[in-house]
């Protein structure tokens, strides 16, 4: 008798420790589906960021204390790297816990988050897909930025299907909000973002995306720099390229891609036009397309007008000066 409860209960136990995993893999295959970031404890997350901080340490991508990330938690909990720390050698507890404003949550003994971080609030702000940022120096890439040239040359497809073009926002002094307001053309359509004369900023719905969308833009630098030495990269039309982008749809990609901006055309008709992503940009451009626009002055960048309450202000104290001036030479 006490043979036969045992073995029912043993049996009720596994019934529902099944009908529990059973759920948690329909969660878990739900969230893939839809790009979210699965739970992790926090330590395993900071885990992670020490892993891809290594990862990124090792690939070259940055070089002695550079670069940072970060992990978003809720729209007003973040993980991020700590300042003054080579991102190869950091461990869980240097990781710190910010706010919506990237002041410290918790205290974190003598580690700081990143002053960069301004940069990664405008993207998860602009973008509610993106639970984390990776922003490093890859070589290449970073020197594509510094002479003013966008990785807008659509030549490969594992490019054009999990990355697209990556764009170039104008220059803006690291740590300040510049950055932060030269992101802005760009977050709505691309997924990665050279900085000029800085680096190179990549996001995702989650961190490994975030790196591997950093190591696809340092991959194709590369290419775009070897084509370029041996006698000029050839692109593939944006009739097949409209194929391509309907392949990243049928995959489940998660993230933007600019190919509608770039050739409104294609999307307008079938599969057949055979104009080069370039000669669509200069026939459809736009303030977004990859295209760098050179310098122009960022809301910070530029000097307030004078406004009338300040230009009577003005004339009050001349007017002040001018009588008091009278009295002293009488």
């Amino acid at each position: 008798m006490n043979s036969t409860k045992t073995q029912k209960k043993v049996f009720t136990t596994r019934l529902i420790w099944c009908i529990i995993k059973t759920k948690q893999n329909k969660t878990k295959k739900k969230q893939r589906k839809e790009g979210k970031q699965m739970y992790k404890s926090d330590f395993e997350i900071k885990k992670e960021l020490c892993e891809i901080g290594r990862r990124i340490y090792n690939d070259g991508f940055v070089a002695a204390n550079d670069g940072n990330f970060s992990v978003k938690i809720d729209d007003n909990t973040y993980y991020v790297t700590p300042t003054g720390v080579s991102k190869g050698f950091m461990t869980p507890e240097m990781i710190c816990k910010v706010d919506g404003q990237g002041n410290l949550k918790e205290a974190n003994g003598p580690w700081k988050p990143s002053s960069e971080f301004k940069m990664h609030l405008k993207v998860y702000q602009q973008r509610p897909d993106v639970n984390a940022v990776v922003h490093a120096h890859p070589p290449i890439a970073t020197s594509f930025a510094i002479a003013g040239i966008p990785l807008d040359k659509l030549i490969m497809p594992e490019a054009i299907i999990f990355l697209g073009a990556v764009p170039i926002a104008q220059y803006g002094t690291p740590s300040t909000m510049e950055i932060p307001e030269s992101l802005e053309p760009y977050l709505q359509d691309y997924d990665a973002i050279l900085l000029a004369n800085h680096g190179a900023l990549s996001f995702g719905c989650d961190l490994n995306t975030a790196f591997f969308r950093m190591e696809s833009t340092e991959f194709y630098a590369k290419l775009l720099f070897y084509a370029r030495m041996l006698g000029g990269e050839k692109e593939i039309p944006c009739g097949e390229v409209k194929k391509l982008v309907e392949l990243r749809k049928q995959f489940g990609v998660p993230g933007k891609h600019p190919m509608e901006k770039l050739c409104p055309g294609c999307y307008e008709g079938d599969d057949t036009c055979s104009m080069s992503p370039t000669e669509a940009n200069e026939k459809y451009g736009v303030e977004s397309s990859a295209a760098y626009h050179g310098f122009q002055p960022l809301p910070s960048q530029v000097c307030p007008t004078p406004s009338s309450s300040n230009k009577d202000m003005e004339s009050l104290v001349a007017e002040v000066t001018k009588k008091v001036m009278e009295q002293l030479n009488k």
